[in-house]
């Protein structure tokens, strides 16, 4: 056991954790990502929502069901390897941290571009430079005022969504605002080439964006040894968040192409600036630019947390440096924030040379290491349910719903989806760039890691 010295304080609310997943989840993949994904599948995309939706909901809900009976800092990289082996948890929590590290690299550098919307005479990197010293700070804080800072990041994004969909639907049944040539009407979603335009092929391919929207929404997970009261803030938030996670990808993307045709969607900038555009608002500009560097602060507050935890939790497994453990007065890792802030300000420089579209490639690349933590939290909850007698999986306070042919077939499906990133040209780097990742950390595992971890095992015995 841990001193109270070497404990991560509990300060997040049921709020903080579900406004937190809210954050991480609506971002780059909603405001940007969305318009690649409907080039691709057409209206048809609304589905691949609900598909990916839904199985995102069941991997939430495998986690929520460990996270409850075993609330620990490291989350599943902790599962998987207490119920897969020191190696699947090496793996895990590593690849986690890829995918944060690859979302926020994104994101830095989109705000620095949102920035010089407004200072357009003002060098991009003082904005990178000063965002990554701004959430590295605020990371450093107590998680309460973190949390709390996320939560009021968070509302921003949702209430300008909420707006979108609002004037959307003011522009489908009212006409307000409409200059456009084209018909407005929810026939739109299917009189351009139909509502599968690209067949079903296009609707798999969307998949790789998709999945990278919903990406982060894990993070609950690792909030749950933060957690004031784990066994009823992870149910309510985890309950929650799907659902208006759902609804506000599928029914802003359902309107937004009731009011262009798909094939018009994202060619003139971020989709949401047309719906703004047409309701003749003439600070619309300003109005989503406000928006979007709102939600990349957020994301990336999300992100560097999530990260940071994770790697604190391997240091406590021997998976990681052991200065990761050390903590400040108020609970907090400060060597893995200040690990994260390095990382981003050397990749914001590479960041630089790599051309415009490079969006698709770090999307994909993320999809792969999301899609394989989901992937590892659902074998683990498999592992962790064979090891239970049947009294203990009655005691379970938040079992996971339709065990065990729900588990099986979002196994099936996550699986797949990391098999389809080779067959899209797009992808393909992506699952090349993962899978190297992997053997790299396997080769670091077995040189370096593997008598650490045997070392804790023993000590911590």
């Amino acid at each position: 056991m841990q001193d109270n010295e070497n404990q991560l304080k509990k300060g997040l609310s049921v709020r903080h954790i579900r406004f937190m997943a809210l954050g991480s989840a609506i971002g780059t993949g909603l405001f940007y990502g969305s318009a690649a994904a409907i080039q691709q599948a057409g209206p048809a995309v609304l589905l691949a929502y609900l598909i990916g939706g839904a199985a995102v909901f069941m991997v939430m809900r495998a986690l929520g069901e460990m996270a409850v009976h075993h609330p620990v800092s490291g989350s599943f990289s902790q599962y998987a390897s207490h119920y897969l082996g020191p190696l699947a948890g090496f793996l895990t929590g590593w690849l986690y941290v890829l995918e944060m590290l690859f979302v926020c690299l994104a994101d830095i550098t989109a705000f620095g571009l949102y920035m010089k919307f407004w200072f357009p005479h003002v060098d991009q990197w003082v904005w990178v430079l000063g965002i990554v010293c701004f959430i590295g700070a605020l990371n450093l804080c107590h998680v309460k005022i973190f949390g709390e800072m996320e939560f009021w990041l968070s509302i921003v994004k949702v209430i300008a969504i909420i707006a979108m969909i609002v004037g959307g639907l003011f522009i489908m049944f009212f006409g307000f605002g409409q200059t456009t040539e084209h018909a407005t009407g929810i026939a739109n979603l299917w009189e351009h080439g139909g509502f599968m335009p690209h067949g079903i092929s296009g609707v798999i391919a969307s998949f790789a964006i998709v999945m990278f929207a919903f990406g982060g929404i894990e993070v609950i997970g690792i909030t749950a040894s933060e957690a004031k009261d784990p066994a009823k803030t992870i149910p309510k938030a985890i309950n929650a968040v799907p659902f208006r996670i759902l609804i506000f990808y599928v029914l802003t993307l359902c309107i937004l192409m009731c009011i262009y045709p798909w094939d018009q969607i994202g060619q003139n900038g971020s989709p949401f600036v047309q719906i703004f555009a047409d309701l003749k608002i003439s600070a619309a500009a300003h109005i989503l630019n406000a928006v979007v560097i709102t939600a990349a602060i957020s994301a990336i507050n999300s992100d560097i947390f999530g990260a940071g935890r994770m790697m604190y939790g391997m240091a406590q497994e021997g998976q990681a440096p052991e200065a990761f453990k050390k903590l400040t007065r108020n609970g907090v890792p400060w060597m893995t924030v200040l690990v994260m802030i390095s990382v981003l300000l050397l990749g914001v420089i590479l960041n630089w040379w790599l051309p415009k579209n490079i969006f698709i490639l770090i999307a994909s690349v993320a999809t792969f290491a999301t899609v394989w933590v989901w992937l590892m939290i659902l074998l683990s909850h498999v592992a962790m349910r064979r090891k239970m007698s049947a009294e203990d999986v009655k005691g379970l306070k938040f079992p996971v719903p339709m065990w065990p042919i729900a588990p099986v077939i979002t196994i099936v499906f996550m699986s797949a989806i990391i098999l389809l990133l080779g067959f899209f040209e797009q992808t393909r780097d992506a699952l090349y760039i993962g899978s190297g990742w992997v053997i790299i950390l396997i080769l670091a595992y077995f040189l370096s890691i593997k008598k650490k971890v045997a070392v804790s095992h023993r000590s911590n015995q």
